[in-house]
């Protein structure tokens, strides 16, 4: 497959997966043409690879850490959600769904690449082992810190007690 089609069908996901790892459409986006233009140059033996979304979703997981350490991305202050939702309303779910995202987005680099890799690629352990670069018990114990996070946060936040 060249380059081209290989885009056209998978680069949705790409930028989706590169979404999910910023927590940001703009920065998702602008990693997800980071590591397609630098995976461009390099196609041949991409493809040649057999397995081109699995280096390219590492790529982005790796370029998703890199940006982080340096420190160029910044948390976006949003408005509060509302406190009166009824919970059959769509609306509060999905200002419930974008909440939880917030929260995920503010988990360390590796423990949200870990929880975005297991529960939004549902990929195990040792798939996500290999794409981190770390071994099976260390996914589990990002995962486990990421979850045990989450949970202490999200009953306040999605009650709105702050």
């Amino acid at each position: 497959m060249d380059f081209d089609e290989y885009v056209r069908q998978r680069g949705a996901a790409l930028v989706r997966l590169g979404r999910l790892l910023t927590g940001d459409r703009q920065h998702g986006e602008d990693l997800a043409q980071e590591v397609l233009a630098r995976a461009f140059v390099r196609w041949g033996r991409i493809a040649a690879g057999h397995n081109p979304d699995a280096y390219l979703r590492r790529a982005l997981v790796n370029a998703s850490i890199s940006r982080w350490r340096r420190g160029s991305t910044h948390e976006v202050p949003v408005a509060e959600p509302s406190d009166a939702r009824s919970p059959q309303d769509v609306g509060s779910m999905v200002a419930d769904r974008d909440e939880v995202w917030r929260l995920i987005s503010r988990l360390p680099a590796r423990q949200r690449a870990a929880v975005v890799l297991r529960y939004y690629e549902d990929l195990d352990d040792a798939t996500i082992a290999d794409l981190l670069g770390v071994t099976r018990e260390t996914v589990r114990s990002q995962v486990k810190r990421a979850m045990d996070t989450l949970r202490t946060r999200i009953s306040p936040a999605l009650n709105g007690d702050r």
